[in-house]
């Protein structure tokens, strides 16, 4: 089992926006082999500071969702909402 990190920064005035956007991401994601869970979180001293922390069944299984076109049309309307790009870190733990 792998976990994965998201990190992105909203662009200014695109919370709302955001919100909707990044839900329905999470809820396809779902619906992805070898998904497991997942969770938004928000930095508390910078509300536009985005954390989505997922874990999957494989990296394998990230891999495909993450290069999926199902993500890359849904992070098509996402990115436009973003400062710059999200950054996502991959961890496993030491076995």
């Amino acid at each position: 089992m792998i976990r994965v990190i998201i990190e992105r920064n909203i662009a200014e005035t695109m919370e709302g926006n955001y919100e909707d956007a990044a839900l329905g991401i999470l809820q396809a994601s779902v619906r992805a082999p070898g998904f497991i869970s997942g969770e938004s979180l928000v930095d508390i001293e910078n509300s536009r500071h985005r954390f989505v922390v997922c874990k999957w069944r494989s990296e394998l299984d990230w891999n495909n969702w993450n290069n999926s076109q199902e993500r890359k049309l849904l992070m098509g309307v996402l990115s436009l909402m973003l400062e710059k790009e999200e950054k996502i870190t991959l961890l496993d733990s030491p076995e």
